[in-house]
C-alpha cells in the first residue's frame, strides 16, 4: 500500500512556523527504512498495512509531543500484490508523456 499524508500541527510560535515539528515526523518515516518521498504537501510512503499505519501514528505523536492540536490528512492506495509502486506509478504516466 502507499499512504501520502500530511500532518499539520498548530503552533504557539509567534511566527507561525511549524517547522520543526514537521521535520520530525518527517524523520521517523526517513528512520522507518520504508520506501517514502517528501514534496512540498504530501509524505508519501510504502509498504504494509500495519508498518504504513505504525510509522504513521509514531509521527503524529511526535507532533503531538510539541503541539496542542496535530491535524492529519490520510489517502491510501491499497493494492495488495504490489510492491514498488511509489515509482512504478510515476514512470507509468512518464512513459505515457513519452508517447
Amino acid at each position: 500500500m502507499i499512504v501520502a499524508f500530511s500532518i499539520s500541527p498548530t503552533s504557539s510560535d509567534p511566527t507561525g512556523s511549524v517547522t520543526e515539528a514537521v521535520a520530525a515526523a518527517v524523520r521517523v518515516v526517513r528512520e522507518s527504512g520504508l520506501p517514502h518521498e517528501t514534496n512540498a504537501m504530501f509524505t508519501n510512503i510504502e509498504g504494509e498495512w500495519d508498518e504504513v499505519m505504525a510509522v504513521v501514528k509514531q509521527a503524529v505523536e511526535v507532533v503531538a509531543a510539541v503541539s496542542p492540536r496535530v491535524g492529519l490528512v490520510l489517502k491510501a492506495d491499497i493494492r495488495p500484490g504490489y510492491d514498488g509502486q511509489l515509482a512504478a506509478k510515476v514512470e507509468r504516466v512518464n512513459d505515457a508523456l513519452a508517447d
